[in-house]
């Protein structure tokens, strides 16, 4: 009996560690910020079968070179935790005080959404693109998946309004920048801000990084999520459960656009309507036919804009 009790405890001891280890490695993959991490959403789909490459790849060349012929400034604040967040700001030609914050998605920067930056200029939008906390510029040794973002995005709205002026602010995020600005949508927020778009975005980082966990490594979610979680809570500050945008968006009292294709696996379809049927403010919904994940504006850019356009009131 007691050499039972003893190579029990033993296997108890081993299993605690393999599954600690196993925590600590899925944070170093997935929150930690690190250059040569798995990126969770890189790679995993390819353009839609909808789209003609020739003339993506045509339109993609004109943007950019769109791009490099703007001036961009670099503008700084302070998290409320004290880091160094860096972001471009894109004025418009003209004074207009509307102004958009475009959130990018996970492992990229504000060197991405070229097209949707050209589309506010030539509206008459100031376009203000942060690179998230631990992301590009900005600081940081984790990921935040929105929910630490959503604090730091309080920051840029009260500077687009204290020192810039604007009246009419918009955010508009893709993938885990969606996620970031639906959580930012249960903040206390100034008037200035109208609303909020959200493409492709997720309804609980719990739910996504589970899903992640079965489509990219064949594993069920328990018990490595609630261990990782853990590590989380002790590394970064915040669990899984609580980074949620579904609450984030009962508590939001401005207009919301979600959008999402048809065909994401990266971040399931289904998460729209879940956050949908949570909002009870004004809301649209738009599910894209054949659009992967963060394609709709690839897949349906007439549609895409004319849409937004009636939202903004255009």
């Amino acid at each position: 009996m007691k050499r039972f009790l003893k190579w029990g405890g033993i296997g108890i001891i081993v299993l605690s560690g393999l599954f600690i280890g196993a925590g600590n490695y899925f944070y170093n993959v997935a929150i930690n910020r690190s250059h040569d991490a798995v990126d969770l959403y890189g790679g995993s789909e390819s353009a839609s079968a909808m789209v003609d490459e020739e003339e993506q790849q045509r339109k993609l060349e004109e943007v950019l070179k769109w791009t490099e012929d703007q001036t961009f400034e670099e503008v700084e604040v302070k998290s409320k935790d004290g880091l160094k967040l860096s972001a471009v700001l894109l004025k418009s030609d003209e004074p207009s005080g509307k102004a958009v914050i475009l959130a990018h998605g996970y492992k990229g920067s504000n060197e991405q959404m070229p097209g949707i930056t050209k589309f506010y200029h030539e509206l008459g939008y100031d376009v203000l693109k942060p690179d998230a906390r631990g992301h590009g510029k900005s600081e940081g040794s984790y990921i935040g998946y929105g929910w630490d973002d959503r604090k730091d995005y309080q920051e840029w709205i009260n500077l687009l309004v204290n020192d810039y002026g604007e009246k009419d602010i918009y955010l508009h995020g893709f993938s885990m920048g969606a996620a970031t600005v639906l959580m930012t949508s249960g903040e206390e927020l100034p008037g200035e801000v109208k609303g909020i778009i959200a493409d492709s975005g997720y309804t609980t980082v719990e739910e996504e990084l589970a899903h992640q966990l079965r489509y990219l490594y064949h594993l069920p979610a328990f018990p490595l999520m609630d261990i990782t979680s853990a590590v989380t809570k002790i590394r970064a500050g915040y669990t899984f459960a609580e980074a949620s945008a579904v609450e984030q968006v009962k508590k939001n009292e401005r207009p919301l656009f979600i959008i999402h294709g048809d065909q994401d696996e990266l971040v399931p379809t289904e998460m729209a309507d879940v956050l949908y049927k949570a909002v009870s403010s004004d809301k649209e919904l738009w599910i894209v036919p054949g659009a992967g994940h963060t394609e709709a504006y690839t897949v349906a850019e007439e549609e895409y804009q004319s849409r937004l356009k009636a939202f903004l009131k255009e």
